[in-house]
C-alpha cells in the first residue's frame, strides 16, 4: 500500500493556497508551552475544507464537468459543497434523513444538491449517483488526496513553530491524523505526533494495538458527544498511523466538555466537542504526553448552541 509522502502534502499546499485560510498558531495564557491551531476559523468552520479543496483541485476538466458526490451529514459535506462552488463544479451530497436541518440548509445554500435518504442507504445512493452520472466520489477521509490536503496543517505548524516538540491531533476516520503525522514527522522527526480520541469511541486505540482495523459499532461510538470522531479507521489511514503516529490518548466525556468550555471562555474560540479533544489531552493527561512545546489542533467550531450554553458559566 502506497502511503502519502511529504511531496504529496506540499503539492496539496499549492493546490489549496488562496482557497483555504492559513490558520495561525495562537498562544494560550494559561500554558506557556501550548499553542492552538484553530481550524474552526475556516469558512465552513472545519479543517475538512483542506482535503475537500485538494480533491476537487486534482480533478481534470472532464471530471469536474461531471461533478462530485459524497455522503455526509456533517462537516465534510459542507466542505465539499464549498470547495465545489469555488471551482464551479456540480456537487451532490447524500444526507441521512433526520440530519440537522441547519446543516442541510447550509449545504443547499452553498449550491449542493442534497439528497435525503434512509441512513443505511447513504453509501448505496452515493454509488448509484456515481454510476448514473460519472461523478467522482469524494470520501470524508479514505483517500490519498484527502490525507494530503489535511496534512497541510502539519506543514503550517512546523513553519510557524520550527522547534515544536509535540502535536496533538484528534482521530476519527484517521485522515487528519495521517496527514498531519506525514508532514510533521518528515519536517521535524524529533517531534511526537499524538492522536487523541474519545474513550467512548476508542477504535483507533484498539486498531493500533491489534495491528488491524477494529470496528466499533454505531451503538458504541454514538455515546460520545464528539460526534465528528465516531468514525472507524480505514485500512489506508491505519497504515499511515501505524507507520507515523507516536501514540494515542483517550479522553473522557467530562474532559472533552471541560476543554470545550475552556476554549470558549479563555481562548475566545468556539469549538465543537470533537474539536476540543486535543486540548482535553493536554489539560487532563499531561503526564501521559511527551514534554515540550505543544500544538493542539482545534479541528472545528460547528457546535450546537445547546451544548455550548451550559459551558459558558
Amino acid at each position: 500500500m502506497d502511503l502519502v509522502t511529504i511531496a504529496d502534502v506540499r503539492a496539496a499546499a499549492e493546490d489549496v493556497a488562496g482557497a483555504v485560510v492559513r490558520t495561525p498558531l495562537v498562544p494560550t495564557l494559561w500554558d506557556d508551552e501550548l499553542w492552538l491551531k484553530p481550524e474552526s476559523l475556516q469558512p465552513v468552520g472545519s479543517f475538512k475544507l483542506r482535503g475537500a479543496t485538494h480533491a476537487v483541485a486534482r480533478l481534470d476538466p472532464a471530471a469536474r464537468s461531471r461533478g462530485v458526490v459524497t455522503h455526509s451529514s456533517g462537516n465534510h459535506g459542507q466542505a465539499l459543497a464549498y470547495a465545489a462552488r469555488t471551482f464551479g463544479v456540480p456537487c451532490t451530497v447524500v444526507v441521512p434523513e433526520g440530519a440537522p436541518r441547519v446543516k442541510v440548509e447550509r449545504m443547499r445554500a452553498l449550491g449542493a444538491d442534497v439528497r435525503l435518504v434512509p441512513p443505511a442507504r447513504r453509501l448505496v445512493e452515493a454509488e448509484r449517483i456515481v454510476a448514473d452520472t460519472g461523478a467522482t466520489l469524494v470520501p470524508p477521509f479514505d483517500h490519498p488526496w484527502i490525507i494530503a490536503g489535511q496534512g497541510t496543517i502539519g506543514l503550517e505548524i512546523v513553519a510557524d513553530l520550527p522547534d515544536v516538540d509535540v502535536v496533538l491531533v484528534p482521530v476519527g476516520g484517521g485522515g487528519l491524523s495521517a496527514g498531519v503525522a506525514t508532514a510533521v514527522k518528515a519536517l521535524r522527526p524529533s517531534a511526537a505526533v499524538i492522536g487523541v480520541e474519545p474513550l467512548l469511541a476508542a477504535d483507533a486505540r484498539d486498531s493500533l494495538a491489534a495491528g488491524e482495523v477494529v470496528v466499533w459499532e454505531v451503538e458504541r461510538t454514538y455515546r460520545t458527544c464528539a460526534d465528528g470522531l465516531r468514525t472507524n479507521l480505514s485500512e489506508l489511514t491505519l497504515a499511515h498511523l501505524r507507520d507515523r503516529l507516536d501514540g494515542i490518548v483517550t479522553v473522557a466525556e467530562d474532559e472533552i466538555l471541560a476543554a470545550t468550555g475552556r476554549l470558549l471562555r479563555e481562548a475566545r474560540l468556539v469549538a465543537e466537542p470533537s474539536g476540543a479533544v486535543a486540548l482535553a489531552a493536554r489539560l487532563f493527561h499531561r503526564d501521559a504526553l511527551p514534554p515540550g512545546r505543544t500544538v493542539a489542533v482545534v479541528t472545528g467550531g460547528n457546535a450546537d448552541p445547546h451544548v455550548l450554553g451550559p459551558l459558558l458559566g
